[in-house]
């Protein structure tokens, strides 16, 4: 059976298709045993090693705070540069030029920098212009660099997710006497944020993740950062090393699960917005219907 966009394989294909899944699966399971049995012969699944997991000290004393600093700066970075990369994003599409290219040169700047680079440019501006205590330094400085870098790559993202819109939704406003921006809060913002979901998930869980470099380069006691004093105590790091990892991904997966409950859900109430009618109704709101009368008792059409 075929259709338009894709062909269905033939027998000859069938057959090579379950050839290179045994293939692909058989090699699969080849590089795990690999990996196991290394890790085996240099003595890291020994129980000694991962033993300290099984235990509350590791996790009160390390992995939990970590990770709620690990959260605290994803969320603070996550707050504030959302709502200023749907600003700037805006501002790109603004008629007027003293308003779109400050905005574009903003974004091609920060999005140019490494965010490792912004970050510590952060901190040695916290550390000669401001009275910031060093304690908290690094968690400003993680903050910061977060918030330059992803909301410009939001801008974009925002940007694009408009752009990708009919322009027939914009000619239809401005038709209707709508101003551009009632246009974009009321019509096309609405509409894009289901466009532009996936790509602002996937920028959320590169914040989670960046996290990191504060606590490799600022010393800042996140998730990572707190795996190594765990480890320098218990002398695990490799198994210190595959616990963070996991917990990385479980954080993330929740994240993106979450997005497309979401996503799931607002296409949803886009597709149920219908007017229901009463059964007894003898006419109809011309404004509801496009201009078409009911046909009960005096009704014409």
């Amino acid at each position: 059976m075929s259709s338009v966009l894709y062909d269905a394989p033939g027998p000859r294909a069938r057959r090579r298709n379950v050839i290179l899944s045994v293939v692909f699966v058989a090699l699969l399971a080849l590089l795990v045993w690999w990996i196991w049995s290394t890790m085996n012969d240099k003595g890291q699944l020994k129980w000694a090693l991962w033993q300290p997991f099984t235990t509350s000290a590791a996790w009160t004393t390390y992995l939990l705070p970590g990770l709620g600093n690990t959260l605290k700066a994803a969320a603070l970075a996550m707050v504030i540069a959302l709502p200023l990369g749907a600003f700037f994003g805006i501002a790109r599409l603004s008629d007027h030029r003293w308003v779109r290219v400050p905005a574009g040169v903003v974004v091609e700047f920060f999005r140019a920098i490494p965010v490792l680079l912004l970050m510590l440019f952060a901190n040695e501006f916290y550390v000669r212009s401001t009275g910031i205590a060093s304690d908290v330094r690094p968690l400003y400085a993680v903050v910061t660099g977060l918030v330059l870098y992803n909301a410009s790559v939001l801008a974009e993202v925002v940007r694009a997710g408009i752009l990708a819109l009919p322009k027939g939704q914009t000619e239809a406003a401005y038709a209707i006497g709508l101003r551009k921006g009632q246009t974009m809060s009321g019509i096309l913002l609405p509409q894009a944020v289901t466009v532009m979901l996936p790509a602002i998930v996937s920028q959320l869980v590169v914040i989670v993740k960046d996290t990191a470099l504060g606590g490799a380069m600022l010393a800042f006691p996140e998730l990572l950062g707190s795996r190594s004093t765990l480890a320098a105590n218990y002398a695990n790091v490799i198994a210190s090393f595959i616990v963070v990892a996991v917990i990385f991904i479980l954080l993330n997966f929740a994240l993106t699960s979450f997005a497309s409950w979401l996503e799931r859900r607002l296409r949803r109430s886009k597709r149920s917005t219908g007017v229901v009618l009463a059964a007894d109704e003898e006419e109809v709101n011309p404004a509801q219907t496009g201009g078409t009368y009911g046909t009960g008792a005096g009704g014409s059409i």
